[in-house]
């Protein structure tokens, strides 16, 4: 039987519809090699409590034509900052971020988030996305 948390859709939808500047890119010089971006201050709040939430994101990727230009990935990722937001939803929507910017090769976005109450969250979401059942939920 599940029990009720009191979490809603909108609690759930919380950030997803915000404006963000976009990332800027620059153009590759070279093929097939990575980049790994660390974001060790990374923060934003829980939608339902308000209470901040602290962790590391690390974007690594593989650059096609365009790398990210990293003070307009700063200045992207400080939006996150005083936004009602679930850290499953950041990582996700990071990820779709940094796609529709570089169109890299492939992709990973990981958030290694700080414990609150106890408990610490690790979410990771890559592209190419996997292909399971349930991809047709997909938000792309």
């Amino acid at each position: 039987m599940a029990q009720s948390t009191g979490y809603t859709e909108t609690h759930a939808k919380s950030g997803l519809d915000s404006s963000f500047p976009d990332i800027e890119t620059w153009p590759n010089q070279f093929p097939a090699y990575e980049i790994v971006i660390d974001v060790p201050e990374f923060t934003s709040v829980c939608p339902k409590t308000g209470l901040p939430d602290f962790g590391v994101i690390a974007i690594r990727y593989m650059p096609e034509e365009h790398c990210l230009e990293l003070k307009s990935l700063k200045e992207y990722l400080n939006c996150y900052r005083n936004l009602g937001i679930f850290q499953e939803n950041i990582v996700n929507q990071v990820l779709e971020h940094v796609i529709k910017a570089a169109k890299p090769e492939w992709v990973i976005v990981k958030g290694d988030f700080r414990p609150r109450g106890g408990i610490s969250t690790t979410v990771e979401a890559r592209w190419p996305r996997p292909q399971t059942s349930s991809s047709s939920n997909g938000r792309r």
